[in-house]
């Protein structure tokens, strides 16, 4: 029998997703999906799988699937012979009523074959399944990509009528399921699937996005929606535009390297946008290990490197916006920027009771972070007690001590207000200053 394919398209539509973990939701929602209708014979060997993940969607397009899936012959052992059959042959009551759970009457006795079983002699029941329809092995598909997310913590929420909840890792809003141009009667966390999403929360062309069939998703998204569906398109973007920002702005300057901040960044944007952004030039006084530390993992920058491999004063931001003045976003970046170097300055200066020198001989002594330039004893680059809880270690933004009270690369704790206790200046002042 030669099964008529199509191709398919399988999207939820849900609000932002963790972005560390986007990457890894999108090719396990996609990788089960196609498991699973492979496993129902709704696949061939030519379909191939292309998963989509964006900060507000996850989605699917599997290539050739069928709208039914070939029927299928099935052996099935009923029972041993002695126990089916009485000594002259004729069907026990355990046999018929076997037969009759099967949707068989006792007009199949007949029919049954007998087989060896291990020692025993059995009875086999031959059949022919008729096979499943794409609505069914996609709705059991669905479910089963859906159950098997590596979601470390789900939430739970209402729905519309008020009195249903379901569990998700975030409230999902929309479902969408085509087969050619058709739609695919599913539904999963309390919607039913159509053929309409929705694309930028602010630059998309209209709203909601009409898709015509599942081979124009990615196209149509990007054109009337405003957003670019594939992770590793959203990725190799975001790479050439900080390579041309970088060009741009000249004397062999490049950003830094980190491909877990690109896979981050690229998890928080829809259409990026990456803009060039600079702070005072005296803030490079500061050792460039605590800059780049924070613009990375704190403000999700890349910072800017000279062709010596030195921290410039100029680093680049990837906006989700492509306003046709970026004045306003590059201004208020920068000044976002500028309030962290200006932290780290004040808890590098010396001590009072401590010079430079005593500073660097404690740190030769095994006490300087190589990461971070900290020195004192530490359980790592950032740790520091919490108030409040002074059995655990967190983590906190260099210098960030005037909320959390977090006495940087220390084992003892500041006030809730930040002001330092005894004993901990005189650590502050241990940080070494670049020369």
């Amino acid at each position: 029998m030669t099964m008529t394919t199509q191709n398919l398209l399988v999207e939820l539509f849900v609000e932002e997703l963790p972005p560390k973990a986007l990457k890894k939701l999108g090719d396990a929602f996609a990788g089960v999906l196609l498991e699973q209708l492979k496993a129902q014979g709704l696949t061939t060997a030519e379909s191939a799988l292309t998963s989509f993940a964006s900060p507000r969607r996850l989605a699917a397009h599997v290539t050739a699937v069928a709208a039914q899936a070939a029927d299928k012959a099935v052996s099935q052992k009923l029972m041993p012979v002695t126990v089916g059959l009485d000594a002259s042959g004729h069907a026990t009551p355990a046999l018929l009523k076997k037969l009759q759970a099967l949707g068989a009457d006792a007009s199949a006795v007949a029919g049954l074959k007998r087989a060896p079983d291990g020692k025993a002699e059995a009875l086999f029941y031959n059949s022919t399944v008729t096979g499943a329809t794409l609505a069914e092995g996609l709705q059991k598909a669905l479910y089963e990509a859906i159950a098997k997310l590596p979601i470390p913590k789900v939430m739970t929420y209402q729905l519309a009528d008020g009195w249903s909840d379901v569990k998700f890792v975030r409230p999902a809003h929309g479902l969408v399921a085509l087969h050619g141009s058709d739609v695919v009667a599913i539904e999963a966390l309390g919607l039913k699937a159509g053929n309409t999403t929705h694309g930028h929360r602010f630059e998309a062309a209209v709203d909601p996005v009409v898709l015509k069939d599942a081979d124009g998703y990615a196209a149509t998204l990007q054109k009337d929606g405003a957003v670019i569906a594939s992770f590793a398109e959203r990725k190799a973007e975001i790479a050439r535009q900080l390579a041309a920002a970088a060009s741009k702005v000249g004397g062999g300057a490049r950003a830094i390297e980190d491909d877990a901040l690109l896979d981050e960044v690229t998890a928080l944007v829809e259409r990026p946008n990456v803009l060039v952004c600079e702070f005072e030039k005296e803030f490079l006084d500061v050792p460039q290990e605590c800059l780049i530390l924070t613009m990375k993992a704190n403000q999700k920058y890349f910072p800017l490197l000279d062709a010596q491999g030195k921290l410039t004063h100029k680093f680049l931001v990837v906006s989700n916006i492509s306003p046709t003045d970026a004045s306003a976003v590059i201004g208020g970046n920068e000044a976002r920027r500028a309030s962290a170097p200006g932290r780290c300055q004040i808890l590098l200066r010396p001590g009072p009771q401590e010079d430079l020198g005593v500073a660097r001989g404690r740190a030769g002594q095994g006490g300087l972070s190589q990461q971070t330039g900290f020195a004192g004893r530490s359980r790592g680059a950032g740790s520091c007690y919490r108030p409040g809880n002074r059995r655990k270690t967190g983590r906190c933004d260099i210098g960030a001590t005037s909320r959390s009270g977090c006495a940087i690369g220390q084992d003892r704790p500041g006030d809730r207000y930040g002001r330092r206790v005894p004993g901990i200046a005189r650590h502050h002042g241990a940080l070494l200053r670049t020369q």
